[in-house]
Parts: structure tokens; sequence; C-alpha cells
């Protein structure tokens, strides 16, 4: 097992040489880590079965199994979302802009790399190689602290990253595991300054606090998802229905599923009805207001204020009748995490305004929540969905992972 300390040393040394490679050759180790990936499949889902069995022994629950299980299909999504970050223009070496300034000095701003990312995140071994070709593509080396839920799916996924680049005479280093999955080798990475560039912190409000308050290198902070459907008084219904059964019920582990239902008032005795019916095939839960359970009766549960604020990650929601536009995105601003809402309407100015003034990273008219994705937004892949407003937000692809810097060019000028 690497120590951190050397593997940080490593990373750091890599960094320059990953700076160093070309478009072609960033792109060369990206396609040789999917072909890697496509001709080991069966030794991926043969790590991933411990994982699995090792999770179910310890009671995490299936939405959390879900997150962590790895089949031909999800192993095939993965190399190909390598292939499309290979296929996406490089940022690296971008000029943003250049103009000359009363001194007579030339003054740009080019993109570069970031240097050494440092990700921590949970059951989600997607996560190891998603985060590895995009901080490559990005010209960065990465530190990969995974939880030991899925230990030995990323162990098996970085060693067949870092083979295929050394396959192709690239810096293996560019990709870093920690083995060590304990508390303390989380809390030495959120303190690894001249090391760490930047932490990302990719899992549930836990973990995600537990890094912006203890760490002290510079954290971008990635959101949970109290995601909302709003079904307004014009919405076609039936186009409501479909879309609030996707956002919750496709796959409700995610951060981007729908975890809130609001139904304006004018609708709610139609709508509430082909809601519980679109939604009783999964077993959804529902949690709703007084209106609501007069309107569904007793199988709705009441809701409570912590229902209104929680992230179910299962076949739960929570659903509230309201009285105006006005009242839904109150309503929605005062509960959500900043990650995506949803607006089902056929009213231009309702769809307006929900769009100006709903507070979140991603907000929708007419679609599901579940597009809050890098790779469904053209990105390839993402490090994650960032909630805050600072550098990065929403879905996080290769742009979110460079920094800049001023290039000037003079002609003997002193100040």
């Amino acid at each position: 097992m690497r120590q951190l300390m050397d593997i940080a040393r490593d990373a750091n040394e890599a960094k320059r040489a990953v700076a160093k490679l070309g478009t072609n050759d960033k792109n060369r180790g990206l396609s040789a880590i999917a072909d890697a990936l496509l001709a080991h499949t069966d030794e991926i889902i043969a790590a991933n079965r411990a994982d699995i069995e090792a999770g179910r022994a310890s009671g995490l629950g299936e939405g959390l199994i879900d997150r962590l299980m790895l089949d031909e299909k999800r192993i095939a999504g993965i190399a190909e979302g390598c292939r499309k970050v290979a296929d996406l223009p490089d940022p690296i070496g971008e000029m943003l802009w250049m103009r000359k300034t009363p001194s007579g000095l030339n003054i740009g701003e080019k993109r570069v790399p970031m240097g050494v990312i440092g990700i921590i995140y949970e059951a989600r071994p997607n996560v190891t190689v998603d985060a590895a070709a995009l901080c490559f593509k990005a010209g960065s080396a990465c530190i990969l602290r995974g939880g030991k839920e899925a230990f030995h799916s990323s162990l098996c996924l970085t060693g067949l990253m870092r083979a295929a680049l050394a396959a192709e005479g690239l810096p293996e280093n560019a990709i870093n595991l920690v083995e060590d999955t304990t508390r303390d080798s989380a809390n030495q990475m959120m303190r690894l300054n001249g090391y760490l560039d930047v932490l990302i912190p990719r899992g549930g409000a836990g973990l995600i606090q537990t890094v912006v308050q203890n760490a002290t290198v510079p954290v971008i902070e990635t959101g949970t998802g109290n995601c909302h459907v709003y079904v307004d008084s014009t919405a076609d219904l039936a186009m409501a229905q479909s879309i609030l059964v996707n956002a919750k019920c496709q796959r409700p582990s995610v951060c981007n599923a729908a975890e809130s239902l609001l139904v304006h008032r004018d609708v709610a005795a139609a709508f509430l009805p082909m809601a519980a019916e679109g939604l009783a095939p999964s077993g959804v839960k529902l949690h709703g207001c007084p209106r609501t359970q007069e309107i569904l009766g007793e199988a709705v549960l009441p809701a409570t204020d912590e229902d209104w604020g929680k992230e179910y990650l299962d076949f739960e929601i929570s659903v509230k009748v309201v009285d105006s536009l006005d009242e839904a995105i109150d309503h929605i601003n005062r509960y959500n995490t900043g990650h995506s809402e949803s607006i089902v309407t056929r009213d231009y100015a309702s769809s307006q305004r929900f769009l100006e003034e709903i507070d979140a990273a991603a907000v929708y008219v007419n679609a599901s929540t579940r597009f809050t994705d890098g790779f469904e937004f053209g990105f390839g892949a993402e490090i994650g969905i960032s909630t805050q407003k600072l550098h990065a937000r929403g879905p996080m692809g290769l742009t979110a992972l460079t920094s800049t810097k001023y290039i000037v060019y003079g002609n003997g000028q002193v100040r």
C-alpha cells in the first residue's frame, strides 16, 4: 500500500509531465483506458461483486447498492465517457482574451492546468474513472480517495488505468488511489497544503460538510440534491406525470432525482391521483401536506418540516399543494440545495419567472431533473455537481478543472 505522502509526492512530480502533454497524447491515453476497461470487464465485475457482497452484509441500503453496482452496460458507459472526454476540445492553452494597454503591454489570459486535484467520494466506482479521465484531459494529476464500500472496484479500475497509461509511455502517476479508506486518510488529504491545489468532495451531505468545515486546502463544494418538480396551473398533466415518474423513479439514489413535488391548487385534484398512479408501480412512499392527504387519503403519510428539506435517495417523495407560483418559488428557494429544479407549465411568463427567480445550478422548463449530468450536458463526464457560486457551478466538466494565468508581452516597459 502506497502511503499518502508518497502518493502526494508522486502526483506532484507527475503534474509537470501531464501539463506538458499535447492533446494527441492525452487523447491516446484516454482511448487506451477505455480499451482496457472493456477488455477487462469480467475482472471489474468480479471486483465489484466483492464490494456488493460486503455492502449487503454490512446492511448497506439498496439505493447505495445501486450506486455501487457495475455491470457490462455501466462499464461500457464509463468507457464511452472516456472516449467522449477525448473527443472534447482541449481547454489547456486556450487564450481567453488579449488586449494592448496604454503602456504598450499586450496582456492576455490563458487557460492552464490546476496541478494536483484531490477527490474524496463514497460508493460510486464510476467516479474513479470519470474523475481520472477529466483530470488527465485537463492536464492535471489526481489523487482519488474512494469510500470503503467501493474499495475493490476502485482498486481494480485504478490499476487498469495506470497500466494503460504506462503501456502508452505516459505518466502512470497521473492517476493515484489512496488505498487507506479510514477517516485518518481523509483528514490528511484535507490538509495536504503544498501538494493539493484543490479538493473536491463528492457524496452525501455528511461527507461534503466535513470536508468544507475541516479542509485547509481549497475546496470546491459539490452538493446534495433536494430537487423539486413543480406542476403549474397550466401544465400539460400527462407530460407532468411522465416527468415526475422519470425524475423520481428512473434512478432514485442519485443527486439529480426529484425528492419533492409541488402542485398548483387549480390542478391538484386532477393531477395528484395521476401522480400517485404513476409512482405506484415503484412503490413510492408519499409524504404529503394536509391538502394532499385530503385528495389522496390514507395512502399519504403526513409531511413534516424535515420532509421538505430531505434528500431521500430512495422511493419516497414529499408532496405539497401550493396556492401560486410565488409560493412554489419561495418554498423551493427555502428548502432546496441549489442543485436542480423543474417547472411543468404551458405559460411562458411563468416559465421565465421560474428560470429567473429559482436559485439553483440547473433550472428546467418541461424536462426532468435527471438531465443534470456531465455526459448529458455534453461534457463527456463530470467531476461532480457544484452547488456553490465561486469558480464553478453545476456539472463540472473540463473547463471547471482548469485555472488561468496572465500572459504579458512587453518591449522594455518599466513603471
